[in-house]
């Protein structure tokens, strides 16, 4: 089965489960995966993709964009063009390019930036917002999901290393919203309140980071 999106033939897989609700996803592959119950007829699955149609292409344009991101070097928000070369031993930024000796080194490169960027942005938003909160343990790694995670009762803060590929403001709002979850520990009418006020464009930085 197959629906046509931007002019462009998306590949639809049925996953039969003995789950009582359908749920519709697209993933990295682009393709859209829809799980249902053995019973639920291929014809059913086609009406409510195309009755769900506009929801569908949105998450399908936000997966577009995640792919085309991850294809190229991005760092703090400015995309590089990528030279490889053996004049270096290691990553180089100049200008509008990023000098290596291989593609691996790219990785290496934001594998080392996201550890010492993303800490030091901590220490700067928490010093900045001043809560009555204690300075926290920081995590930093690769989450598939999420760019953050707060765990109060540990006092631990987890930030997403594919972080150091956004702005830096994008990434203070993601620091923010992790440090008010100490106190606010919800997403209750409070704690966006608290955000707000210490990160008031802070729906611009949810925009960039959803892809949208």
């Amino acid at each position: 089965m197959k629906v046509v999106i931007d002019g462009t033939d998306v590949e639809v897989k049925i996953i039969r489960k003995s789950n009582k609700n359908t749920y519709i996803r697209v993933k990295s592959d682009l393709c859209i995966y829809v799980t249902t119950n053995y019973f639920v007829s291929d014809k059913y699955v086609s009406n409510l993709i195309n009755n769900n149609i506009d929801f569908v292409t949105k998450m399908y344009r936000k997966e577009c964009k995640k792919r085309d991101k991850a294809s190229k070097f991005y760092y703090l928000g400015k995309e590089y063009n990528v030279v490889i070369t053996n004049l270096v031993k290691h990553c180089v930024l100049d200008l509008d390019y990023a000098y290596v000796s291989k593609e691996s080194d790219l990785d290496k490169f934001l594998d080392k930036m996201s550890k010492e960027v993303l800490t030091n942005r901590v220490r700067i938003v928490f010093d900045r917002i001043n809560l009555p909160i204690n300075y926290p343990v920081v995590n930093i790694r690769k989450m598939v999901r999420k760019w953050g995670y707060c765990n109060k009762s540990k006092g631990l803060i987890t930030l997403n290393k594919e972080l150091i590929k956004y702005d830096i403001d994008d990434i203070d709002y993601v620091i923010v919203h992790e440090l008010v979850h100490f106190v606010h520990f919800d997403h209750s009418k409070e704690f966006w309140k608290l955000v707000k006020e210490l990160k008031p464009d802070y729906l611009v930085n949810k925009k960039h980071l959803n892809e949208e």
